[in-house]
């Protein structure tokens, strides 16, 4: 019988990074510092005051093991674009209009070529944020870093500010029953999931594909389907914020749909029905190739590790929901209504004739 693949398997415990997380509240008498002001919870983070009526938003992330992937298929031109997605992604969970970023790249070497490439994509990612880089690092910093190409180990990180008044602030209460959650595409795997994607895809990692294979199902060499850039939702958020009344976003992103949990610590007595999802082709080809491995993934572990072919989600009130489609649509993004909110305090994946709890 096919052993079941998790992505504990993969080198990521959850349980693990659970009991982790709970030594944040370490952290929680610096909020004292808060010169403006108390800092204001929200579901996926905290933003502080800058004044009476206006706050900050700041975000740091990276890309993970990504960085392996874009070694391996030494192509480095789109990293960058991952790893400023990944940062404005989050900060307009707020509503917060992304204000400034800054990279910090640590290297083996900071190669010529190779730095050209990494900044060329942090700067597509900017632009289509219409959002500076005022600064940034990048350090030698080669027996910290080891890469799987001789020379060329990095790891990228990129922070983002935003500002969003008080009045604007998205702050994920007065979510009720009968809401629809709002999906926005996202271009496939994103950078997250991508240390379980590596393990059964890629034969560098005990998988099956070498980068330039091309399987079954895809138009493209496997490495650049992998690589393909985290979509930036900076643009269609605001816009629609600026419209009508955001209840709540979620990012979809470590933990998949798991993470909508975090909404219901902010509106009590809810939970979250989906039923409308189109994957990209690569989700299917990892169930499909752990089991010519040897493996099982079951459909509950895809929705708990990756997006699924939505990279955001936007609640509104049920009445809004025409109005929200429309004011997304004219941001140039193709949302559609993926799921709702119900008062059984649970998340229900309903997909392919199954129905699948995933918390």
């Amino acid at each position: 019988m096919p052993k079941n693949f998790t992505y504990t398997d993969a080198g990521v415990n959850r349980e693990q990074r659970h009991e982790s997380k709970k030594h944040l509240k370490t952290l929680e008498d610096t909020y004292n510092y808060s010169s403006y002001g108390a800092v204001m919870c929200l579901p996926y983070g905290n933003i502080f005051p800058i004044s009476q009526d206006a706050y900050l938003d700041l975000v740091i992330e990276g890309v993970g093991t990504k960085v392996l992937v874009a070694q391996l298929a030494e192509k480095y031109d789109t990293i960058g674009v991952d790893a400023v997605a990944m940062a404005v992604n989050d900060v307009i969970r707020s509503g917060a209009k992304p204000l400034a970023i800054a990279d910090n790249i640590h290297a083996q070497a900071s190669d010529p070529q190779l730095v050209k490439a990494w900044l060329e994509g942090v700067a597509n990612g900017a632009a289509e944020s219409e959002c500076p880089v005022t600064g940034g690092e990048i350090g030698d910093v080669a027996e910290v870093i080891k890469g799987i190409a001789e020379g060329a180990g990095f790891d990228m990180i990129v922070a983002a500010v935003g500002q969003v008044s008080k009045q604007d602030v998205i702050t994920g209460e007065n979510i009720k029953p009968g809401d629809p959650i709002i999906g926005l595409p996202s271009s496939g795997l994103h950078s997250n999931g991508i240390s379980f994607a590596r393990k059964i895809l890629f034969s560098q990692w005990g998988g099956k594909y070498k980068p330039d294979d091309v399987p079954d199902g895809l138009d493209r060499e496997i490495a650049l389907e992998v690589l393909e850039p985290t979509e930036i939702y900076v643009k269609p958020l605001l816009k629609t914020a600026q419209a009508l009344k955001v209840k709540a976003t979620v990012h979809v992103t470590g933990d998949a749909y798991l993470k909508f949990n975090n909404l219901a610590r902010f509106s009590q007595g809810i939970g979250f029905e989906f039923n409308n999802f189109k994957p990209q082709p690569i989700f299917g080809l990892i169930q499909k190739t752990a089991l010519e491995l040897g493996y099982t993934v079951t459909d509950e572990e895809m929705f708990r590790t990756f997006n699924m072919g939505w990279g955001f989600g936007i609640i509104v009130d049920k009445t809004d929901t025409d109005k929200a489609l429309s004011a997304l649509e004219k941001a140039g993004t193709q949302p559609e209504q993926i799921g709702t909110v119900t008062s059984k305090q649970k998340i229900v994946v309903r997909h392919e004739n199954k129905e699948l709890v995933l918390a």
